[in-house]
């Protein structure tokens, strides 16, 4: 079976589903778009981006497999992946005034911060490999992967973005101090909540 266009068109939709929807990336993103607005956050979304098509691309080409055989290494990469995100959830929690921010006293994700973390977030991993799994051919295969991950990637960049366009609409809204810590407080429990998948499965 070839990568035809309807089973594109349908990759294309799974696509744009799982990167549209609430998960720790957007909800980064929506902060950092408060907080900082959208230009700052350009190489934060740039980074999501080329940092989950290179996580495609392993995954592709043969990480997945690798982690199969050995489970223990996706666990800690999962724990990892975990205490990165309690870190950046305390950022955002303690990130100060939007014109503190805009002073330069506090920073956005930098473009490989936010590319490293795709190798550690567990909703990008359940992404690559339900990609990779379910809509890329045998036949043709590694020109396969590489189509997907390049799609993924296109509707992956607008698709952030727009939580970006929305904490941006929120700056002049979220001005007095007070509203913006609960809403920076309410942003970091998401990213903790977030994780909730991973501990019930460790409590199982």
């Amino acid at each position: 079976m070839t990568l035809s266009i309807d089973l594109l068109l349908g990759f294309a939709l799974f696509a744009l589903v799982t990167s549209i929807t609430p998960g720790p990336n957007n909800t980064m993103l929506l902060a950092s778009g408060v907080n900082f607005g959208f230009n700052r956050t350009i190489p934060h979304m740039l980074g999501i981006t080329c940092g989950f098509f290179s996580l495609v691309l392993a995954v592709g080409f043969g990480l997945g497999a690798m982690f199969q055989t050995y489970p223990l290494l996706y666990t800690v990469l999962r724990y990892v992946g975990a205490a990165y995100l309690l870190y950046l959830a305390w950022k955002i929690a303690r990130s100060g005034p939007v014109s503190e921010n805009q002073a330069g006293k506090s920073t956005p994700i930098t473009y490989w911060g936010a590319a490293a973390f795709q190798w550690v977030n567990p909703k990008a991993w359940i992404m690559a490999i339900g990609a990779i799994s379910t809509y890329t051919p045998l036949q043709g295969y590694f020109f396969n992967v590489v189509v997907i991950a390049a799609v993924f990637a296109l509707i992956n960049l607008p698709s952030v973005s727009v939580w970006v366009v929305c904490g941006s609409l929120l700056r002049s809204l979220l001005r007095d101090r007070r509203w913006l810590r609960v809403f920076n407080w309410g942003m970091a429990l998401l990213l903790v909540a977030s994780l909730y998948p991973l501990m019930l499965e460790s409590l199982s």
